[in-house]
């Protein structure tokens, strides 16, 4: 149930139609926009006829939602949402950059691609302390050291940190490193887990997984905003298909169907869309074009003595193109980056 309130309804007029959704067994999540205040109700909505709530005081309009995510919809909030952390806005016309190693490896790897990717404009320093990875003999990453190494550089040279939990043993020491939680695509639908970052009061960037449909994504950000947690971000990052030739199939369709559908921000990840270094530039213009809210792409020294996912990462050079066309294709699309 979606309760849309008139434009400057009382305090009193507001707190009387949550009082009376939970009192008939609903979970109410408040949304205050600039003109109205929405109150989103989860609970048993067939019984319910949004005329009663349209009569009381107040009440604009009242609506069912009937798809499966009532907080990621974009009936929700219909301005879209945008992500604040600090100085820094996700979600609005400036497109974010999100670049830096798979992993954190040493101390001159990571202040090397620090000092890179903030000379080139990027705002937020990805790095992976901690590493799902396909084999168990494969670097798995440094942990908290890894994480100490990263706060430090990002601070140097003015940058937030986002990096992956995978278990929520590790949030802890994540939340005291990074500004931003990265749920890996193994996890988006590690239930427990969205459960225990939807408590947070820290932003989420949550990757699709490799088989999720659109729908999927959307019922798992509805786990962590169902916490209380709304500072959800979305990221495609390619899909398991039968093609062969590329690590991945990013579905840049995705992108302006996710911002149809929802209002979170939408990232464009083409380092792990595509797997090869020769593609992150065409994709990641594509995915500006297709109305990303940000990108999130792997940068590293010299890629081809990366510990991990070297083939998908960019050059310093590349990556200073990369940004030199994304702010070509931003301002074509009414955008800045």
């Amino acid at each position: 149930m979606l309760v849309v309130m008139q434009q400057g309804a009382t305090d009193e007029q507001t707190q009387a139609v949550i009082d009376r959704l939970v009192s008939l067994g609903f979970t109410v999540h408040r949304s205050t926009g600039v003109m109205h205040t929405v109150l989103g109700g989860v609970g048993p909505v067939d019984e319910m006829d949004p005329a009663d709530f349209e009569a009381m005081d107040g009440v604009k309009e009242c609506h069912r939602i009937v798809s499966p995510y009532k907080l990621a919809s974009r009936h929700f909030r219909p301005q879209g949402t945008i992500v604040k952390i600090g100085k820094v806005e996700i979600g609005g016309p400036h497109v974010v950059t999100m670049a830096g190693p798979c992993s954190v490896e040493n101390r001159d790897q990571i202040e090397k691609v620090a000092e890179i990717v903030a000379q080139q404009g990027a705002q937020i320093m990805r790095g992976g302390a901690f590493k799902p990875r396909s084999s168990p003999y494969s670097f798995q990453g440094m942990g908290e050291e890894g994480l100490k190494l990263m706060r430090a550089a990002a601070d140097r040279n003015g940058l937030l940190v986002v990096s992956e939990v995978m278990d929520h043993t590790q949030i802890p020491v994540l939340i005291e490193y990074s500004d931003i939680l990265q749920v890996g695509a193994r996890n988006m639908q590690n239930f427990n887990l969205l459960r225990e970052v939807g408590k947070l009061r820290k932003p989420v960037l949550l990757k699709r997984g490799i088989s999720a449909t659109i729908e999927e994504l959307l019922l798992a950000a509805e786990y962590i905003m169902s916490g209380g947690n709304y500072d959800v971000m979305l990221c495609e990052r390619g899909i398991r298909t039968f093609e062969t030739y590329t690590r991945n199939t990013m579905d840049v369709a995705a992108i302006p169907v996710i911002k149809k559908l929802s209002h979170l921000p939408m990232i464009g990840d083409p380092s792990h869309g595509t797997g090869r270094r020769d593609l992150i530039l065409p994709m990641a213009r594509a995915s500006v074009a297709a109305g990303a809210d940000g990108l999130l792409v792997e940068v590293h020294p010299d890629p081809d003595h990366a510990m991990s996912d070297g083939a998908q990462t960019l050059t310093p050079g590349q990556f200073t193109e990369m940004m030199q066309q994304v702010r070509a294709i931003a301002a074509a699309v009414g955008r800045t980056a």
